[in-house]
């Protein structure tokens, strides 16, 4: 990405310019753009990949602990040490940040997921079985309706976080809003640079969060009637 303009062609150094806006909008839209479709690839593969772990753990028990602190593990590796060891094997393009940003979102989505399946009322359980449900059909007649407070609840909060984690992969070139953040401060600490990637990625988190919260609200109705009575 290529700014039109520098630090000197601003006087002042202001903490917010409308003319950089205007002068740099297709690049900051880009940035934009980037970022959100980093975000929502990331977290729609680790829902793929997180959710049936989760189912597993809820099965087999035994199983539980494993996943979980396989996960926490991946969560815990600094995202630094986590892209140089990603980058020699599939290069320094988006798939290096994907990658990390689907691995730092399983745990969220696995422990909220595993969550949501442990609060499902055992006498419903009970009772889908005595109706000659099968583990399948229990699972997706009963459980992860039941559970999709929980899974949503992950998925928001995965998406919030992996928001923030995108601007990290700026460091191998494709950091979305982060362009503009490290940008700036690289650009003699040129405010309005940096303000605006930070405004637009706090705004871009508020965004698919309400989003989210808006597709659970429709997703789970009884949930809002029990809140109201």
């Amino acid at each position: 990405m290529s700014f039109q303009l520098s630090y000197q062609d601003y006087p002042g150094n202001p903490w917010f310019s409308w003319q950089y806006v205007r002068d740099n909008s297709d690049t900051i839209l880009a940035a934009l753009r980037e970022h959100a479709e980093l975000t929502v690839q990331a977290v729609l593969i680790a829902a793929v990949v997180a959710v049936p772990l989760a189912v597993a753990a809820y099965w087999f028990r035994p199983l539980t602990g494993p996943i979980l602190a396989l996960s926490g593990v991946l969560y815990t590796i600094p995202s630094l040490a986590l892209f140089a060891f990603i980058a020699p094997y599939v290069g320094t393009g988006t798939g290096t940040v994907l990658i990390g940003l689907v691995l730092y979102a399983l745990l969220l989505i696995i422990r909220n997921a595993l969550a949501g399946l442990n609060q499902v009322p055992p006498e419903v359980r009970e009772a889908a079985q005595g109706m000659g449900y099968g583990r399948f059909a229990r699972l997706f007649r009963i459980d992860l309706p039941l559970a999709l407070p929980g899974i949503l609840t992950g998925l928001r909060l995965a998406t919030v976080s992996t928001v923030a984690l995108v601007t990290v992969g700026v460091l191998v070139g494709h950091g979305g809003l982060g362009q503009l953040i490290l940008g700036g401060f690289r650009n003699n600490f040129y405010r309005a640079e940096i303000l605006t990637g930070t405004v637009l990625c706090v705004g871009l988190a508020l965004v698919l969060d309400l989003v989210l919260a808006g597709i659970g609200r429709l997703l789970t109705p009884w949930i809002a009637r029990r809140t109201a009575s």
